[in-house]
This record gives C-alpha cells, structure tokens and sequence, in this order.
C-alpha cells in the first residue's frame, strides 16, 4: 500500500456514523470521555468529587463540594440547549463532511428541526471554533484580500446603495496563507494600507518573506521589516520564478465563494466573521480524520457559550 493511501485521513459514512452513535446514550458516553477523560468534573467548581445520578435527566451528576448539578453540557456552547446530543454531533458531523458548507435548510430536514433551530445550532459550532490562532503564522506568507455579498444588480430596490459597481455592498475579507498550507482569514472594516498592514503585522513575524498583488495599500511592506514580493495580475503575470504567487490564498477565496454562491446565498456582515473562520478552520483541519474533527470540535467547547439573542440583537 502506498504512502499516501496510507496518509488518507479516515473518513466517516452516514451509516458508520449511526453504528457508533445508535442512540443518546452512546452520544452522551462519547461527549464525557472527550471532555472529562474518564473522570467527571463539576461543571461549576471545576471539583472532581461528584456523585452519578440514576436517571440521568436532566442533570447527570451532583457535586458533592458546590452541591450543585450539572452535566457534560454545563459550562460548554451546548449549555441549555434541549437539542439530543445524538443530533449535536451529527451536525457536527455534516458541518466537516460538506467541504462548502450545509445551509441551515438542509440542517434542519437531516435533524428533524426546525430551520431557526439548525441555524442556531450551526452558529454555536462555528463559535466553537473561533480563536486559537493567535500565533504568528510562517516565515512565507502570501496575502490577499477579496470581497464578500451579493451583486448590487441582483439585489431588490429598498436593498441597493446605488453607488455603482464592483465592491459596493460587499464586505472586505483579508487572508493569509502560510508555507505549510494554513489559512487565517478575518472581514475587516476596509482595505486601507493602515488596516491591511496592520492584520500582516498582527499574523505574521517581522522578517518573513509577504507575497501579495500590485494593490497600492501593500506597498511600504519593506519598511516593517518584510521581505515583500509582489505579482502584478494588471498585465497576466500569476507566478514569477516559479514560486512567487499567491495562487494559494486565491484558491481559498474561490473555495469561499462556492460556498457563499452555492450553499450559503448570503452570508450576514454580522456573522461573516463565523463564516469566514469555517472555511478556513475546516481547510486547515483537511487531513485529519472525521472522528478526529469531532474529537477537536468537542474539545474547544469549554467556554464558549453563545446565546439567540446575542446573535440577533448583540
């Protein structure tokens, strides 16, 4: 067998999925052995020193220290959420198995929920996987900025800015990709030189190698300490000796787009940014296997709670 057969991360089936997972109870024991590990910690106190209720509802277990109850849920984005477990990790799930996305239409008809449900549900994983990149990224970075939103011609009357063409409406993400492959892309408020060198330098170590286009706000690059390299797309130059590009971060910004177009239609200014570190959080995590995803996105549940109404009105 070869090497890369070898390499292939493990996918997961619909039907494998359901024979490791038949019903609450294998979800509920797959959660705690991710989270605790074997020993059960009071979701308040943190205390090891807790007792197992018999019935399991709602509450699993009661702290004999804090004498307060509480189960693999508490103190995670799936506090007091009444949805199965069973149904959480089948979402999560869907959201690593679909490369572009699943809508929260298509969510909502898999689970047997409502279309707000699977939409709320689909934003508390997303949260899950928010921070954690705050480390500078690699010494050969190519960066590049594109716009995100519907084109004002296909937009309804009261909806239209009548501004004119190309990036009116639209939302300016900046991303970054890195030698080893890995992307970090964020919506920024614009693409001015002080705030597109400014997300370099806040990603990217003084003295690494920064290739971009022609774009005027990259220019000065030099003087913060980089090696910049620029191609210039205006007359069909893509690649110059035959490793400068930034054909790398391009191709994530049409993996985005896809999903935008194809899946999503519409991604809120609001809530790009959560769109936004899907697609890059998911490329990242490409090559590893599906049960792995899983294992991760449980992993960085702990403190991430995340309300209906801050979504709506924060």
């Amino acid at each position: 067998m070869s090497k890369a057969v070898k390499d292939k991360p493990e996918t997961l089936s619909t039907f494998e999925f359901f024979n490791r997972f038949p019903d609450e109870e294998s979800a509920r024991q797959y959660f705690e052995r991710n989270r605790w590990n074997g020993e059960a910690h009071c979701g308040h106190c943190g205390s090891t020193n807790v007792n197992e209720c018999k019935d399991h509802k709602p509450m699993a277990y009661r702290c004999r220290d804090c004498r307060k109850h509480f189960s693999v849920r508490t103190g995670t984005v799936l506090a007091e959420s009444r949805l199965p477990l069973q149904k959480w990790l089948l979402a999560i799930f869907m959201l690593t198995s679909a490369r572009k996305g699943i809508p929260s239409t298509q969510m909502a008809r898999e689970l047997g929920v409502t279309q707000k449900t699977a939409w709320f549900l689909a934003q508390r994983i997303r949260e899950t996987w928010m921070g954690g990149d705050e480390a500078d990224m690699g010494k050969e970075v190519e960066v590049d900025e594109t716009y995100i939103g519907g084109k004002e011609k296909n937009k309804r009357g009261n909806k239209k800015l009548n501004a004119g063409r190309g990036a009116v409406g639209k939302v300016a993400v900046v991303g970054i990709k890195d030698e080893h492959g890995e992307v970090r892309a964020t919506p920024v408020a614009n693409t001015r030189k002080a705030t597109l060198q400014g997300y370099v330098s806040a990603n990217v170590p003084v003295g690494a190698s920064v290739v971009t286009d022609e774009f005027a706000a990259y220019r000065g690059l030099n003087d913060r300490g980089y090696i910049h390299m620029k191609v210039n797309h205006s007359i069909g130059e893509y690649v110059r000796d035959f490793c400068i590009h930034t054909n790398g971060i391009e191709s994530f910004w049409s993996l985005l787009k896809r999903g935008y177009i194809g899946v999503y239609h519409y991604m809120s200014p609001k809530h790009l940014h959560r769109y936004a570190n899907e697609f890059s959080f998911r490329h990242n995590t490409s090559q590893i296997g599906t049960l792995q995803f899983i294992d991760m996105t449980i992993a960085r549940m702990a403190g991430k709670r995340l309300t209906y109404k801050e979504l709506t009105h924060g």
